[in-house]
């Protein structure tokens, strides 16, 4: 069975008031339920304002796990999570009409990450990030919704540029602005002794990845690591809230796939 460890952390920073990240999680309480449904962490950075990130943020990671954890034995986790994203997204552009906030968003960005047997899957919404370090270097499985990322990709704006524009923090696509949104898939192998990090703006945008592999290196605490992370994030910025999830994974099953149906290998 997978085995893995996990830790979690979200603080404020050093200038805002309010908290508008959330993170949640869903840990199967059974080898037969790590089997079927699997792990899901979650990490949303809510925008808008006067409290409306914060529900916003609070409502898109409580729509997926949810929706996680009620979800058939057995499902595909791809169309599974782009399924899920679809309704907190509804959920979360229903609850800022509710709210009066049309015209002044309630939105929030969302990252997810699915585990099971000896792979996971990554669905992500706007700039929060999903991380594989893996033999002590950081890879970055996600590509940020951001004004500046797309016209890096339309080739107007080098990535140097890019880290220095004005438009860098300014979304191109987040839950809740609109009816219908589309999540960026991801599937990948895990291996033992990879760590996941999911993260918000807060984090990777004041830390390099260096340092990022850096604090979850060897067998490092990981509750110690989150913190050293922080701090280090509000220390060279502090700007913004601060959240991560650390995911350490001990073991796999190997598994093969035929037909979208998982089998054990000899």
């Amino acid at each position: 069975m997978l085995e893995i460890e996990f830790a979690q952390l979200s603080d404020p920073g050093r200038i805002r008031e309010h908290n508008e990240d959330y993170l949640g999680r869903t840990i199967p309480d059974s080898p037969a339920r790590g089997r079927s449904h699997g792990w899901l962490f979650v990490v949303a950075d809510g925008v808008g304002g006067n409290e409306n990130g914060e529900v916003a943020s609070r409502l898109a990671v409580g729509t997926l796990l949810a929706g996680f954890e009620s979800a058939l034995a057995g499902e595909p986790h791809a169309p599974l999570l782009q399924r899920l994203v679809q309704a907190a997204n509804i959920n979360v552009h229903e609850a800022g009409l509710a709210s009066g906030a049309a015209g002044r968003a309630m939105a929030t960005t969302l990252v997810a990450c699915a585990l099971r047997f000896d792979r996971f899957t990554v669905a992500h919404v706007g700039d929060s990030r999903c991380y594989l370090i893996r033999r002590g270097r950081a890879t970055l499985l996600t590509r940020d919704h951001t004004l500046a990322n797309e016209q890096v990709r339309l080739g107007i704006l080098s990535s140097g540029q890019a880290r220095e524009s004005a438009t860098r923090h300014v979304l191109s696509r987040s839950l809740g602005n609109e009816l219908f949104v589309s999540a960026d898939l991801s599937e990948h192998l895990l291996l033992p002794g990879d760590v996941l990090l999911l993260s918000s703006d807060g984090l990777h945008g004041a830390l390099p990845e260096a340092d990022l592999a850096k604090a979850v290196s060897g067998e490092t605490d990981l509750q110690a690591a989150a913190e050293q992370l922080v701090q280090l994030a509000n220390q060279r910025d502090g700007s913004d809230n601060v959240s991560l999830q650390l995911v350490r994974i001990r073991d796999v099953e190997r598994v093969g796939m035929y037909r979208g149906r998982p089998y054990k290998l000899p």
